[in-house]
């Protein structure tokens, strides 16, 4: 097949697209190389695409539609996984307009790639941000998200609903999958799991806030690209049972979907910097402090819809997925 991946230099991206490859598709990565975090870290992710058979590679900004018609005109993919976009929720106070071009005008013009050139199926990134202010647990598809505490969500939200309008008019099938926390090598170096794993070795105090007592639905990176590539080898169809006068949320008379992609097994904050403590070899210092704004308590996916759907189910120990992170690492940052 013909893939175009877009956010390819991107930590799940990069991973999604190695896996693309290695079972014989055709790959063209996409991604603008924002210096939002290290751009070394991207370009050294794109030196492992760049070494497997069936990769190229275009930088683009998706805000520019021009070239990104030109892109889908050179590619003609017949699949399109899309996981650029500007990420981090606290950030998005900060400098909301980078939030509006990458995730709401490039989607845009992304779904007008898809719809040109007659797409089998638009795979594309949400996120378990979009359950905001719900308190329910664990979240579910079927649970209304129409109150997002940060506008990388709001963002994430009108993602979903702007695929759908492009799934009824134009057929186009799409997927939205909502990502929870991934980690795993090669992973961001503004989330948690480096950012812990940095303070820890270098014997500084980790920020840890609303005291630790928070809780995350985390999932090893191969076994969320596992998820990805089953959701993508489905197009999503038009739900049968859907009922109008009583809408399910995560699906439609359009061809669309959405799912919750991650482990179902929160994990409390503090157990997961002690099982990070115990495979780095070092204790860490830690600095608590309050809930910070956007922030949410809790995140536990649900996720019963995509197993029945693509027979998706986590299988990495976070013992294990933590153990890989770790050698990785210190021996990217130089850790001994």
């Amino acid at each position: 097949m013909r893939v175009l991946v877009t956010g390819c230099a991107g930590f799940i991206g990069m991973h999604c697209a190695q896996r693309l490859c290695a079972r014989g598709d055709q790959v063209v990565g996409l991604d603008n190389l924002s210096p939002y975090y290290s751009v070394q870290l991207k370009q050294d992710r794109l030196a492992q695409l760049e070494a497997v058979a069936g990769f190229r590679f275009a930088r683009i900004d998706l805000a520019d539609a021009q070239r990104l018609a030109q892109a889908f005109a050179d590619a003609e993919p017949e699949l399109v996984l899309h996981l650029a976009a500007q990420p981090g929720v606290r950030h998005s106070l900060e400098n909301p307009a980078a939030y509006v071009q990458a995730n709401l005008v490039g989607f845009a013009n992304l779904l007008e790639g898809c719809r040109r050139h007659r797409t089998r199926h638009l795979v594309y990134a949400s996120s378990s941000s979009v359950y905001g202010g719900n308190a329910k647990l664990p979240l579910s598809e079927a649970d209304a998200v129409d109150h997002p505490v940060s506008l990388y969500a709001a963002t994430k939200k009108s993602d979903e609903l702007m695929a759908h309008a492009y799934s009824h008019l134009f057929g186009l099938p799409a997927t939205g999958l909502r990502y929870f926390t991934v980690y795993g090598p090669w992973g961001r170096p503004d989330m948690s799991p480096t950012l812990f794993a940095r303070a820890i070795m270098q014997g500084e105090p980790l920020r840890v806030f609303n005291h630790g007592d928070m809780q995350r639905d985390f999932t090893y990176v191969d076994d969320i690209v596992e998820g990805t590539l089953r959701a993508l080898d489905q197009p999503a169809s038009p739900d049968p049972a859907f009922d109008p006068k009583k809408p399910d949320p995560a699906t439609s008379w359009a061809p669309w979907r959405v799912y919750n992609i991650g482990n179902h097994e929160p994990v409390a904050l503090l157990d997961y910097i002690a099982a990070l403590e115990r495979a780095l070899g070092r204790k860490a210092v830690l600095d608590l402090r309050p809930m910070q704004p956007g922030d949410v308590y809790a995140t536990y996916a649900d996720t019963a819809r995509l197993r029945e759907a693509v027979g998706f189910a986590p299988a990495t120990p976070l013992a294990d997925g933590i153990a890989r992170f770790a050698s990785w690492f210190k021996a990217y940052y130089g850790h001994a």
